[in-house]
Formats: structure tokens, sequence, C-alpha cells
């Protein structure tokens, strides 16, 4: 069982549940929200029996940096403060554990 796996997972399940907040609503930032948080969620509960590196480093790229850099685009957040803090934060702790997935692989 991989705990890493199991973050993905709920921060997936997060993004996907945040698409509906009513603070942070808009057409980009719901799109944005859902396909993310669907493939954080898919991609964490294929890493929760093997722990696989790979799945890790998917989750890095794609989920974490994309959030990080959608945060700052004006048709993803419309101006909400939230959305911004929202896909900032979590885009943050998706890369933080993308690396520590990465010094594990080469320990």
């Amino acid at each position: 069982m991989s705990w890493k796996g199991w973050i993905a997972l709920i921060l997936g399940i997060w993004f996907i549940v945040a698409a509906f907040i009513p603070g942070m609503l808009g057409l980009g930032n719901l799109i944005n929200d859902l396909v993310v948080g669907i493939i954080l969620a898919i991609v964490g509960f294929m890493m929760i029996p093997s722990g696989s590196a790979w799945q890790g480093w998917i989750i890095g790229i794609i989920g974490g940096i994309w959030m990080i850099v959608a945060a700052f685009i004006p048709f993803i957040t419309h101006g909400h403060n939230a959305s911004l803090w929202n896909d900032l934060i979590v885009g943050i702790i998706v890369v933080i554990f993308s690396l520590f997935e990465r010094s594990k692989k080469n320990a």
C-alpha cells in the first residue's frame, strides 16, 4: 500500500469537489479542476496497491506543475482569489510529493 497514492487520490477528489464550490465557479476553473482532479484520482488509485514511481512523475508533471501555471491564467481563475490559491497550494503540494518520490527512487 502506497501512502503517496492515497494522498494523490485525496487531492484528486478535492479538485473534483472544489470545482463545484460556489466561491470558485467559472467555466474554465470547473473544467480545469474536473480534468486534473479525475487524472489525479485515477493515477492515485493506480498507485495505492503498487506504489509505482512512474505514476508519481505523471502526477508531478501533469497535475502539480499544470495547476501552478493554471493558477495564473485569467481565463481559468476568472479573478477569483479562492481559485488562484486553491490551484497554487494544491499544485505545490503535488509537486513536492512527486519530488519526494523521485528522491526516494534515487536513494
